[in-house]
C-alpha cells in the first residue's frame, strides 16, 4: 500500500462492491418533498412533451370513463325491449302504470314509468347496435391515447435520465480526489449506476400510473355524482379507509424495508470479502466461520425480507376487500334505487363498473408509495454526489510550459490531508531534466503523496511546485497550478503498483494513451517494455482479448503492460510508483535498462521499497514524516550511515536481533552488483532482449 493511502483519512461510509452491498437503493427518503420537487425539475426541459402527454392522458381516461356510461344505455336499450314484450299490446305505458298502481305494485309502477319503452316492440337492435359501436370505438381511441402517452413518456424519462447519467460522469471528473479517498468506491459506483437506474425505473413505472390515476379518480368520481350522488357518496368511503390502511402497512413494512436492504449489503459485502479472499480462508481454515457468518445473516436477511415482502403484499388484498365491501353497498343500495324508480338499471350497472373504475387507482396510488419512497431515495443519493464540492477550477487563461518542460522543482511546500494533522512541510527540492529521482521512507512517509502533488491530484496548502526546462530559472519556470490539470497531465506518464486494465485486446491497452499510435510504435514500446516476449505465446498476439480483470494473465505480465502504455505515451515526466514490485528481478533489472534509454531529457521519480532497484538513481531522497531527511546518491547516503543506511541494512544484513532470541551478529552482504553488471551479465542470454 502507498504512503499516501496510509497517511489519508480513514474512508467512511457502508462497505460494498460488485455484488451490489453498497449498491442497493435507499429504501426511504429524509427529505421527500424538497426531493421529489428536485428530481421533477428534472424533467423541465421537457415541458412540451409532457404537455402533450398530459392532454393524451385527460383524452385516454376521458373516454374510458364515458365507456361504462354508454354500455348501460345499451343494458337500458335491452332491459326496456324484456320489459316491452311482456306488456301487451296495444296498451300504453301510463295504462300499464296505471294498472300497477291500482294493484299496489307501487315500485314496479315507478320502474316502468322510468323507463322509455313501446309495448310489445321488443328489443331495439339497431339502437343497440350504434350503442355499441360507439363503445366499441370509445374504448379504441381510449387505448391508442394511453399508447401514445406512455410511448411519449417513456422518451422524456429515458431522454431525462441520459441528461442524469451525463451530468453524473461530468460531476465525477470535476471532484477532488479527496472525494474518492474519503468515499468507498462500491458506495461511489452505487450512486452513479444502481441509484440512477432505480431513479429511472421509479419515474418510468409512476410518472404515467401516477397521471392516469389521478385523472381516472377524477373522471370517475364525477361522473359519479352525475349518475346518483348518493352512491357516490358511499363510494368515497373508499377514500379514508384506503389512506388509513397504507399508512398503518406502509409505517411497520418501511422499517422492515430497511432493515432488508441494510442487511442485504452486510450478506453481499460478506461474499465479496470471502470470494475475493478465497484462497486466504482455505489457507487458513476458516471455512466454518465464514459458512456460520454466512447463515446467520442470510437467516437475519429472510427474516426482514419475508416481513418486508408479506407487509407491503397485504395492501392490495385489503384494497380489494374494501372495493368489494362498496361493491355490495352500491349494489344493494343501488337495486332499491332501481325498485324505487329513482334510477335505471343501467346507471346501477354504470355505477357498478365505476365503482372498480374508482377502486383501482387508488390501490395502485397505496402500493406505489413504497416505490415512490425507494426512487425519491435514489434521488437524494444522486443529487448528494452533484451537489459535493468541486475541485478547484483551472485558471483561464491557463499558462504553459514549453513541450520539452521536465525540470520540476518544490519550492517550500506544504501540504496536510487533515488540517490538525500536517504531513509535508517546507519541502524544497529540485528534479533535473534526464535524472532520476527515486523516493525512498517507511510506509506513511509521504512519498506517494509527493507524486500526488505533481500531478495535482491535490492542490499544495502552500509554497509551489513549478515546471520548466534546464535553462529556465526559478522566475521563469511555470507553477503547476497556473496550467491546466488535463495540460500537466499530458506530460506525465505514471505506473502504479496496482495494475489497472480495461475489457479489450492488450493492443488496446497499451495504446490507452495514445489512441492514435502506429502499429510500429505499439510493438516498440511492447519490446521495450518486454511485453512482446510473452505476447507471441498468446493465442491471438496483441489481439488477445482480456477480461474484466485481467485475470488471463499474470500479475506480472499485466504490470509490464502498464509500464508498456507509459512507454508509448510519451511523456516528459515518468513516475512510477512501485511499478516493477510483480515482476521478477531479471526482467525488472532488463526494464530499468530500457527506462534508462528514455529518460534522456526527461525526469523520472521513482517510489520503490526494495533499495537495490534504485542504487542508480541520479538523487535519492529519504522521507520521514512528510519531510525529506536525507538525499543524495546511494555511494553518499552509505556513507553518512543515517537514515538510508539504516533502510538499506535492515534490507540486507544476514540476521536481526530480537528479543527473547538468541544474538545472532549481522554479516553485511556485499553490495548487489549494479544494472548494467547483471544486464552485461545476462547478455549471453538475452542479448536480444537487453539491445
Amino acid at each position: 500500500m502507498s504512503s499516501a493511502q496510509n497517511s489519508r483519512p480513514a474512508p467512511v461510509g457502508p462497505r460494498g462492491g460488485p455484488f451490489g452491498g453498497a449498491g442497493v437503493p435507499a429504501a426511504k427518503a429524509n427529505n421527500f418533498g424538497p426531493s421529489a420537487k428536485r428530481l421533477l425539475g428534472t424533467l423541465r426541459s421537457e415541458m412540451p412533451q409532457l404537455i402533450v402527454v398530459l392532454a393524451f392522458s385527460i383524452l385516454s381516461v376521458t373516454l374510458s370513463v364515458i365507456g361504462p356510461k354508454l354500455l348501460g344505455e345499451g343494458t337500458n336499450v335491452v332491459f326496456a325491449g324484456f320489459i316491452s314484450l311482456q306488456v301487451p299490446e296495444g296498451a300504453t305505458q301510463q295504462q300499464v302504470v296505471g294498472q300497477l298502481v291500482a294493484s299496489g305494485n307501487q315500485d314496479q309502477a315507478n320502474m316502468i314509468a322510468a323507463m322509455d319503452f313501446v309495448p310489445g316492440a321488443g328489443i331495439d337492435f339497431d339502437q343497440l347496435a350504434r350503442i355499441l359501436a360507439l363503445v366499441l370505438a370509445v374504448y379504441v381511441f381510449s387505448s391508442l391515447f394511453g399508447w401514445l402517452q406512455a410511448r411519449i413518456l417513456n422518451g422524456v424519462v429515458q431522454r431525462s435520465m441520459h441528461r442524469l447519467r451525463l451530468q453524473v460522469e461530468d460531476k465525477v471528473h470535476r471532484l477532488p480526489l479527496s472525494y474518492f479517498d474519503r468515499v468507498q468506491r462500491g458506495e461511489l459506483l452505487s450512486r452513479v449506476t444502481n441509484d440512477v437506474d432505480n431513479i429511472g425505473q421509479t419515474m418510468q413505472q409512476t410518472l404515467s400510473q401516477v397521471i392516469i390515476s389521478l385523472l381516472t379518480v377524477i373522471g370517475v368520481l364525477t361522473m359519479m355524482f352525475i349518475i346518483s350522488p348518493l352512491l357516490a357518496v358511499i363510494a368515497l368511503v373508499t377514500i379514508p379507509l384506503t389512506i388509513l390502511i397504507t399508512v398503518l402497512v406502509a409505517r411497520r413494512s418501511q422499517k422492515l424495508f430497511v432493515q432488508q436492504w441494510k442487511t442485504t449489503g452486510v450478506l453481499n459485502a460478506r461474499v465479496e470479502e470471502t470470494f475475493s479472499g478465497h484462497s486466504v480462508v482455505k489457507v487458513f481454515g476458516h471455512q466454518n466461520e465464514v459458512e456460520a457468518d454466512f447463515r446467520a445473516e442470510n437467516e437475519e436477511l429472510y427474516r426482514t425480507s419475508f416481513g418486508a415482502q408479506f407487509l407491503s403484499g397485504v395492501i392490495m388484498p385489503a384494497m380489494m376487500f374494501v372495493g368489494n365491501l362498496v361493491y355490495v353497498a352500491i349494489a344493494v343500495v343501488g337495486g332499491l334505487q332501481v325498485a324505487a324508480g329513482l334510477m335505471s338499471i343501467g346507471d346501477v350497472q354504470a355505477f357498478i363498473q365505476y365503482s372498480r373504475q374508482f377502486t383501482q387507482p387508488l390501490s395502485q396510488l397505496g402500493s406505489m408509495a413504497n416505490l415512490l419512497q425507494s426512487g425519491v431515495a435514489s434521488a437524494e443519493r444522486v443529487f448528494e454526489l452533484l451537489d459535493e464540492d468541486e475541485q478547484t477550477p483551472d485558471d483561464d487563461p491557463a499558462e504553459t510550459a514549453p513541450d520539452s518542460a521536465s525540470r520540476l522543482e518544490f519550492e517550500g511546500v506544504s501540504f496536510r490531508y487533515v488540517a490538525d494533522k500536517p504531513l509535508i512541510h517546507g519541502l524544497t527540492l529540485a528534479a533535473q531534466p534526464g535524472s532520476t529521482v527515486a523516493i525512498v521512507g517507511p510506509t506513511g512517509a509521504g512519498k506517494t503523496t509527493l507524486v500526488n502533488l505533481i500531478m495535482r491530484f491535490y492542490d499544495v496548502d502552500s509554497g509551489r511546485i513549478t515546471l520548466g526546462t534546464a535553462s529556465d530559472s526559478a522566475a521563469g519556470a511555470v507553477d503547476t497550478r497556473r496550467m491546466t490539470r488535463d495540460d500537466l497531465r499530458a506530460r506525465t506518464g505514471m505506473v502504479l503498483q496496482d495494475t489497472w486494465l480495461f475489457s479489450g485486446t492488450i493492443r488496446e491497452n497499451i495504446a490507452y494513451g495514445r489512441p492514435e499510435a502506429t502499429e510500429e510504435e505499439i510493438v516498440a514500446a511492447a519490446t521495450a517494455a518486454y511485453v512482446d516476449r510473452f505476447v507471441h505465446a498468446l493465442p491471438e498476439g496483441y489481439d488477445t482479448v482480456l477480461d474484466d480483470e485481467a485475470t488471463n494473465l499474470s500479475v506480472g505480465e499485466r504490470q509490464l503492460i502498464t509500464i508498456a502504455r507509459a512507454f508509448l505515451a510519451d511523456p516528459r515526466i515518468l513516475i512510477l510508483d512501485e511499478a516493477t514490485s510483480s515482476v521478477d528481478t531479471r526482467t525488472e533489472l532488463l526494464i530499468q535498462r530500457a527506462m534508462s534509454r528514455l529518460r534522456e531529457d526527461r525526469t523520472a521519480f521513482v517510489i520503490a521499497h526494495r533499495l537495490s532497484t534504485i542504487r542508480d538513481a541520479d538523487l535519492i531522497l529519504v522521507m520521514e514524516s512528510g519531510s525529506i531527511v536525507e538525499q543524495g546518491s546511494h555511494d553518499e547516503l552509505l556513507a553518512v550511515k543515517g537514515a538510508y543506511w539504516r533502510l538499506y541494512n535492515a534490507q540486507f544484513e544476514g540476521a536481526a536481533e530480537s528479543d527473547g532470541l538468541v544474538s545472532v551478529p549481522a554479516v553485511p552482504l556485499a553490495p548487489p552488483p549494479t544494472t548494467a553488471q547483471i544486464v552485461v551479465e545476462g547478455l549471453a542470454e538475452s542479448e536480444d532482449a537487453v539491445e
